[in-house]
C-alpha cells in the first residue's frame, strides 16, 4: 500500500464512514431509537402539512414532465414518481413550511435523509430496524460534517442543502449495504453536490434545497454501490469541505466520541412553523398572553431583545408573503400576541395580510443583546399604559426545552388527519412508535400514499 493511499484510509472522513458502515442496530441505545422514532413521526406530520402547499404543484408538474419510471411514492398525494424525482417532491414538502426538525448544528436533517431512504424501501423489503439505523447514520454524518465546519453557516450557506446532501448520501449507502470504502465514496460524491444559499430564504428555492439534497444523496449512494469513486479525504483534505466551505476547520470533530451519544439525540422539533430562532419570540408573547387579556388595538409598543443571530437570520420587518413571514421577528411577535398558536396558518399569505397582525407588526421594536443566547429572548408589551414583561430561558423545541412525545404526536395528527384521515393517521403513529418491530416499511408507506 503506497503512503498516499494509507493516509487516505486513515483519514477522518474514512474513519467516520468506517464506523457508520460497520454500525449495527444493536449498537443503538434505547434513547437513540426513541429519538429516531420522534424524528420519524414529526417529519411525516410536516410532510402532510406541506403536501397541499401551492408551490408544490410547480415542483410536481416539472417532475412529471421530465421524470422516469414511476416507482416511488409521493407522500399524501396518491402519486408515484421516478426513483430520483420522488425524493425531490417529498423533501420539498417536508421542508416547505419550515416546520421540520432542526439539529443543534442548525440544519434540517430529516427532510433530506428520509426522502432519500423511502424510495429504496419500495424496491425490496426493508425492516423498520434497517431504516432506523440508516436514518441515525445519515444524520450522524451530516451533523459531524457541520461540527467539523463550524463557520459554514456564517459563510451564507443553507446547511440543509449542503450538510443534507452528505447526510442523505451516507444514509442511502447504509440502507444499500455499502462497504466502508463505498460509504466513503458516497459522502465524497455527495459533498461535490452540496449547495444551498441563505440568500434564498423566504422564497420557494429555499425549500428546494431539501429535496435536491435528498436526490443528490440517493444518487450518491447508488453510484458508490456500483463502484463510482471520490476522494477519501473529502472533508479534511487540503481542498476538502471543511476547508472550502468554512473559514474555520475542525476535522477532528468528525470522529470525536463517536456514538457517545449519537447526534440523533441532539435533534430538536418545532412547535412553530418558522425559523427556529423565532421560537423564543412566540414563547415570549404566549407568556405575556398568560398574564393578561390582550386587546391588540390598545397595544402601543412591543419591545424585543434578542441574540444578534435572530436579527441577521430573521430581520424581515414587513414580510410580503407567508414564506417571508417565517423569517420575520415582527410577524412572529404579532401572531404570538394576537393569539395564534404558531402553526402553518399563522405563517400563511392570508395571515401576512391580516389587518390585526399588520398593525401589530408596526409596533415591534427589536434590540440586539449580546448577553442573550440564541434561544433566549426578553419582551415587553405596553398596553393601556401598563407594561407586561417576559423572559424565555430556553425556547420551545430545543434540547433544553424539548417538545414532549405527546406534543409531537398531536402535531402529527393535526396535519396527517387532514390528508390521509384520522384512522390511517392513528395507525401510522402506532407503527412509528414501534418502528423497530415493523417487518416491511412498505406497510407504512401504503397508509401514507
Amino acid at each position: 500500500m503506497d503512503e498516499t493511499h494509507a493516509k487516505s484510509k486513515n483519514g477522518v472522513t474514512s474513519q467516520l464512514c468506517g464506523f457508520l458502515a460497520q454500525s449495527k442496530y444493536e449498537d443503538l441505545p434505547a434513547t437513540t431509537v426513541h429519538a429516531a422514532q420522534r424524528g420519524l413521526l414529526d417529519w411525516f406530520g410536516c410532510v402532510f402539512a406541506g403536501s397541499t402547499h401551492p408551490s408544490l404543484e410547480l415542483v410536481i408538474a416539472m417532475l412529471q414532465d421530465v421524470g422516469g419510471r414511476p416507482e416511488a411514492t409521493v407522500l399524501g398525494r396518491k402519486l408515484k414518481l421516478g426513483l430520483l424525482e420522488a425524493p425531490i417532491a417529498n423533501g420539498f414538502m417536508g421542508h416547505v413550511l419550515d416546520y421540520d426538525d432542526t439539529h443543534a448544528t442548525t440544519f434540517h436533517p430529516s427532510s433530506p435523509v428520509l426522502s432519500a431512504l423511502l424510495p429504496l424501501c419500495e424496491r425490496r423489503c426493508i425492516s423498520g430496524k434497517e431504516l432506523l439505523l440508516a436514518y441515525v447514520c445519515g444524520l450522524e454524518a451530516g451533523a459531524r460534517v457541520g461540527r467539523a465546519s463550524p463557520a459554514h453557516h456564517k459563510g451564507g450557506w443553507h446547511l440543509t442543502g449542503t450538510l443534507g446532501s452528505m447526510a442523505a448520501g451516507v444514509a442511502a449507502a447504509k440502507l444499500l449495504g455499502c462497504t466502508h470504502s463505498q460509504t466513503t465514496h458516497a459522502i465524497g460524491i455527495a459533498a461535490s453536490q452540496s449547495a444551498g444559499l441563505q440568500q434564498n430564504r423566504g422564497t420557494m428555492t429555499k425549500y428546494l434545497h431539501a429535496g435536491k439534497a435528498a436526490a443528490n444523496g440517493l444518487m450518491s449512494g447508488l453510484l458508490a454501490l456500483r463502484g463510482f469513486t471520490s476522494s477519501s479525504e473529502v472533508i479534511e483534505g487540503a481542498r476538502g469541505f471543511c476547508r472550502i466551505y468554512s473559514e474555520i476547520a475542525a476535522p477532528e470533530e468528525l470522529i470525536a466520541n463517536l456514538g457517545k451519544p449519537w447526534e440523533m439525540e441532539r435533534n430538536g422539533y418545532k412547535p412553530y412553523a418558522s425559523a427556529v430562532v423565532l421560537h423564543s419570540i412566540v414563547d415570549a408573547m404566549i407568556q405575556i398572553r398568560s398574564q393578561t387579556r390582550i386587546d391588540p388595538e390598545k397595544v402601543t409598543e412591543i419591545r424585543m431583545s434578542v441574540h444578534p443571530h435572530v436579527v441577521s437570520i430573521t430581520g424581515i420587518m414587513e414580510p410580503a408573503s407567508g414564506m417571508q413571514s417565517k423569517f420575520s421577528v415582527s410577524h412572529s411577535a404579532a401572531i404570538g400576541l394576537a393569539g395564534g398558536a404558531g402553526g402553518a396558518i399563522e405563517y400563511s399569505d392570508e395571515k401576512v395580510r391580516d389587518p390585526v397582525v399588520t398593525a401589530l407588526r408596526k409596533k415591534v421594536k427589536v434590540k440586539i443583546d449580546t448577553a442573550l443566547s440564541v434561544d433566549q429572548a426578553r419582551a415587553t408589551v405596553v398596553m393601556s399604559g401598563k407594561e407586561y414583561n417576559a423572559f424565555v430561558e430556553h425556547q420551545s423545541g430545543t434540547k433544553d426545552n424539548p417538545m414532549s412525545d405527546t406534543a409531537i404526536e398531536k402535531k402529527f395528527m393535526t396535519y396527517a388527519g387532514q390528508v390521509i384521515g384520522d384512522e390511517a393517521s392513528r395507525k401510522v403513529a402506532q407503527l412509528i412508535w414501534k418502528f423497530e418491530a415493523l417487518p416491511d416499511v412498505r406497510d407504512l408507506l401504503k397508509l401514507c400514499a
